[in-house]
């Protein structure tokens, strides 16, 4: 019996062997990476594609379609925890064809099939992903879609292109890579000695999305990636571009100056000025467990001949832990559960539309690893549109055994940066307290933001 999935739905499998076809309306290639925990492939030999159909496990065999990718479980060597199915098409973008469906078979069953709907000017999607889940194996809809680019969705996972401009530097050393990197224009199969000879392999630099698989360190989604360091400081802009952060009617009012705590209340939400803090309390002294942030925004509506309409803006809302000031993981569009499990984000909006919370990090307190005492959620500009095209910024916070919103800290003003580090839940005493930060960084994605998100661990930082 074939289960259908929907995107971030997974199963198990348990055939030895697993074989995942397309039905594309279109031209398009079937490619795979194999990547570690950290988002990344060891060597340029993890990409399996049509120049390089084999590799550690994995095989692209031609035939019906754009091809079948036959995994070998078994064969799949221990330090590769998910292996990414990856359609590519030729010319144009999935928006213009009929959605394509992934389909998963194995042990001569059918046992999957996924209908990747909501693509729009992506020419690239990352379809399924098939990942280790303790000793057993589990497929996922993953339906992630990437405009960057073919040679950027594999430089971003650690594939090394030719002419491919140099990512800023990572924290930590790449994987050595032995292999000569494989020619991505097609052409017909040629030996080893015929590719194009290594070149020096600079740090890579994490994901971008759209969403290609990639991303900070973590993984899921898209593969995730430690975060790279030495990006450019960003530029402040002048205190008059600096946003103002005005209350919602009808929220409690923080105290007029200073930062005071305050407190959780049954009544109404807390309306948080920047810097004020809030302790994950609830009346009574309770402690929440299961919190929820939810991060919204709307695009500028611009005056058109027939109408007017919004500019599609795609902001990311991300998940950043840390033990003390070392990263520990990210929860992001490309890895939508942290490793522990602790933190989950629900799924990526591309545009922004849409009322209420446009997207949604769940993190269960309890789960949180001891060593974590912190985590900063950002919001980043995959696009590169500053805030000043941006209205109604906002993060709120929603205990979510009951689904009643507890506090909410409002942008109410724009701003030249491509990104906004908008609160930071941290244990302080051995109590969960939130805090509203709202500073602008400059950054697009996760791997950008990481490097700038120093400053704001001290839980002095903004007095």
């Amino acid at each position: 019996m074939t289960t259908t999935l929907v995107k971030g739905q997974n199963g198990p499998l348990n055939a030895a062997t697993v074989d995942i076809t397309v039905d594309l309306a279109t031209a398009g290639d079937l490619s795979a990476l194999l990547v570690t925990d950290n988002g990344k492939v060891r060597t340029d030999a993890d990409f399996v594609f049509f120049n390089q159909p084999n590799g550690p496990g994995v095989s692209l065999q031609s035939g019906a379609g754009i091809g079948t990718l036959s995994i070998s479980l078994g064969a799949v060597p221990a330090d590769i925890s998910q292996v990414r199915a990856v359609i590519t098409l030729e010319n144009g973008t999935f928006g213009a064809v009929a959605p394509p469906v992934a389909r998963v078979t194995g042990g001569g069953q059918s046992l999957y099939e996924y209908r990747i709907d909501g693509l729009a000017s992506e020419s690239i999607v990352i379809a399924l992903e098939v990942y280790r889940r303790g000793g057993d194996w589990k497929v996922r809809a993953v339906g992630q879609g990437y405009a960057g680019g073919f040679a950027a969705l594999v430089t971003d996972h650690g594939v090394s292109v030719d002419d491919a401009p140099a990512p800023p530097a990572a924290p930590s050393p790449p994987p050595v890579r032995n292999s000569p990197p494989p020619s991505y224009s097609r052409q017909p199969s040629a030996p080893a000695a015929q590719q194009p000879p290594p070149q020096n392999y600079p740090p890579q630099q994490p994901p971008q999305q759209n969403h290609p698989p990639q991303q900070p360190p973590a993984q899921n989604y898209p593969p995730q990636q430690p975060a790279p360091a030495a990006y450019p400081a960003p530029q402040q802009p002048a205190p008059s571009q600096q946003p103002t952060y005005n209350q919602q009617p009808g929220y409690a009012a923080p105290a007029p100056t200073g930062r005071p705590e305050v407190s959780l209340t049954k009544d109404r939400p807390v309306s948080l000025s920047k810097g004020q803090r809030v302790s994950l309390k609830k009346d009574g002294g309770v402690a929440l467990t299961n919190i929820q942030m939810g991060l919204g925004w709307d695009p500028v509506m611009v005056k058109k001949m027939f109408g007017s309409r919004g500019a599609d803006i795609d902001l990311d809302a991300s998940a950043v832990m840390y033990a003390d000031t070392q990263l520990a993981d990210v929860a992001y569009y490309g890895q939508l559960t942290s490793k522990d499990g602790s933190i989950r984000h629900l799924g990526d909006n591309l545009t922004g539309e849409g009322e209420g919370d446009d997207e949604v990090v769940t993190v269960d307190l309890t789960r949180v690893p001891m060593h974590v005492n912190a985590i900063i959620f950002i919001v980043t500009s995959y696009q590169g549109q500053t805030f000043e095209q941006v209205q109604n910024a906002f993060c709120r916070l929603v205990d979510q055994t009951t689904n009643v919103e507890l506090a909410r800290y409002t942008l109410a003003g724009g701003m030249a940066y491509t990104g906004v580090v908008m609160a930071k839940v941290f244990r302080e005493d051995a109590t969960w307290k939130l805090q509203a930060i709202g500073e602008g960084i400059n950054a697009k994605h996760p791997g950008e933001a990481v490097p700038q998100l120093q400053r704001f661990l001290s839980n002095d930082f903004m007095k």
